[in-house]
């Protein structure tokens, strides 16, 4: 992609996880902008350590490698932006709205999960250049083709692009798509202007806002409505008429809004 800091795109066949693979190439001193693209993961993960695997060749599961050099209040954005890109992507190549399940799942208009996005960080670094986090996303393309095709827990709460728009989707397109609408939103992130325009994007395509909620935090479990996302890209929840911002947790959408 000439003009990009993406330019370094490596595809396997088969890895462990994508982002597990970046993090040990950025402690080798790999630069910001590098690319993993697996056919399949044989330990993919989600939020929390959950499992998350597809057929080899039917979804897409890329994860990037980036330096940016962020407030520690707003590091969040780094994924948040990857969402907003592929969620860019699916509606430039498909036609298809997703929305952003706070912090950045990809929900399909009736609510069903598309995709997940994972952060990673390196707290260790090497001396003299930004720490590295690897943002991996899996994306639902090609798996499942009918409801019958997911595990029974998942029937009714995940689906695909191609039953969205009920046919096959070329995974490639979407790839290119994807990170020329990451470039301009990574740069963004370089600038308070920029951020606050990376958490507007956010605000405008979230469902969670309106949304009755359930949310795991650190010993404490919370069970509001969230009202809005701040220009810092936090959360804000009505629970019992206190407003709570939260930065980091894990949401549950126990009532999908209107």
């Amino acid at each position: 992609m000439p003009g990009s800091r993406f330019t370094d795109i490596r595809h396997l066949e088969t890895v462990d996880s994508t982002n597990r693979y970046l993090l040990d190439e950025a402690r080798a001193g790999a630069p910001e902008g590098v690319v993993a693209l697996a056919e399949h993961q044989s330990a993919g993960r989600g939020r929390l350590g959950r499992r998350w695997e597809a057929p080899a060749g039917a979804n897409l599961l890329l994860s990037v490698l980036l330096r940016p050099i962020l407030p520690a209040g707003e590091r969040h954005l780094v994924s948040a932006v990857v969402a907003l890109a592929a969620a860019d992507a699916v509606q430039l190549e498909l036609g298809v709205t997703l929305s952003v399940k706070w912090p950045n799942d990809l929900l399909a208009p009736d609510g069903r999960k598309v995709a997940g996005v994972l952060a990673e960080a390196d707290v260790v670094g090497n001396p003299g250049v930004a720490p590295p986090i690897v943002v991996g996303i899996g994306l639902n393309v090609n798996w499942p083709v009918v409801d019958s095709d997911l595990p029974a827990e998942l029937v009714g709460t995940a689906t695909s692009l191609c039953q969205l728009v009920g046919r096959p989707v070329n995974r490639l397109v979407l790839v290119d798509s994807l990170l020329r609408a990451l470039e301009p939103r990574v740069e963004a992130l370089a600038s308070p202007v920029g951020r606050r325009g990376q958490a507007a994007d956010l605000r405008d395509r979230c469902s969670t806002i309106g949304a009755q909620v359930g949310i795991e935090l650190d010993g404490e479990h919370l069970i509001g409505t969230a009202t809005d996302v701040t220009r810092q890209g936090h959360l804000q929840v009505d629970v019992g008429g206190a407003i709570r911002t939260v930065v980091a947790g894990d949401v549950v959408h126990l009532r999908f809004r209107s």
